[in-house]
């Protein structure tokens, strides 16, 4: 396997002095689509956070490539730079479609972005929209719309928070066929936070379940799905009940 990109040791995450995150261990390799399952409430959202630095954890560190963040230890904001994340609701700004997507390199100070974000709004299917107010657009094209931006920043981590809940099954297709080329094209990593079991087998090599804040299983697409070792995973796959 690659390079890791991310390895966490002896996390917690508590809120009000309540625990709702421990993670002993856990790697992510350069390169992969890790997906992290499980119901609403297991923690999932908030492992997200602490890998886009975020939050910091209440205890233990995330080293990511070369430096470590922790409770006492800041992520450079170069390295901060090189993970962006986008949510299952995305927050569009009352521009054009062409503004939204520009504005995370403008941040930057990238001048000449016009053939980059032409490019992007290509390879997401709303060239044709570039003009349009961003929210006037449909629920699916919003999230377009937010993975464009995402992609725009040529991140090395993009984090997918629910990318899909709600949307009709073309946009699902449409983002899905996204990040698989995403990853396959430009090797970014992706992490993906679901609790739709069938994404997570269509696009992840790796897949984790994490419940009550703890992660249960961690094994390769095929392994997880069809043979499982703790009897919790081959429930959730059925679709049971696992609270």
């Amino acid at each position: 396997m690659s390079e890791l990109i991310y390895q966490l040791r002896n996390i917690s995450k508590s809120y009000n002095g309540r625990c709702v995150l421990r993670v002993d261990h856990l790697q992510i390799h350069r390169g992969e689509v890790f997906s992290v399952v499980g119901p609403s409430g297991a923690g999932k959202s908030t492992l997200l956070r602490l890998l886009n630095f975020l939050e910091p954890p209440t205890s233990g560190y995330i080293r990511f490539l070369d430096a470590e963040f922790g409770p006492d230890r800041p992520m450079p904001l170069e390295l901060r730079r090189r993970v962006t994340t986008v949510f299952q609701r995305p927050i569009l700004l009352s521009r054009s479609v062409w503004a939204n997507v520009n504005y995370g390199l403008r941040l930057r100070g990238q001048r000449d972005s016009a053939p980059q974000v032409k490019a992007v709004l290509e390879q997401v299917g709303l060239a044709g929209l570039a003009g349009q107010p961003a929210r006037t657009l449909s629920g699916g094209e919003a999230q377009r719309v937010a993975l464009a931006r995402a992609i725009a920043l040529q991140p090395d981590v993009l984090l997918l928070d629910e990318p899909t809940a709600n949307l009709d099954p073309y946009n699902v297709g449409m983002i899905e066929d996204i990040v698989r080329r995403l990853n396959r094209e430009r090797g970014t990593t992706v992490v993906l936070v679901t609790h739709n079991v069938f994404q997570a087998r269509r696009l992840a090599h790796r897949v984790a379940l994490l419940l009550e804040g703890q992660i249960i299983e961690i094994a390769d697409v095929d392994t997880f799905f069809q043979s499982p070792r703790d009897r919790r995973t081959s429930a959730f796959v059925r679709g049971e009940m696992v609270y």
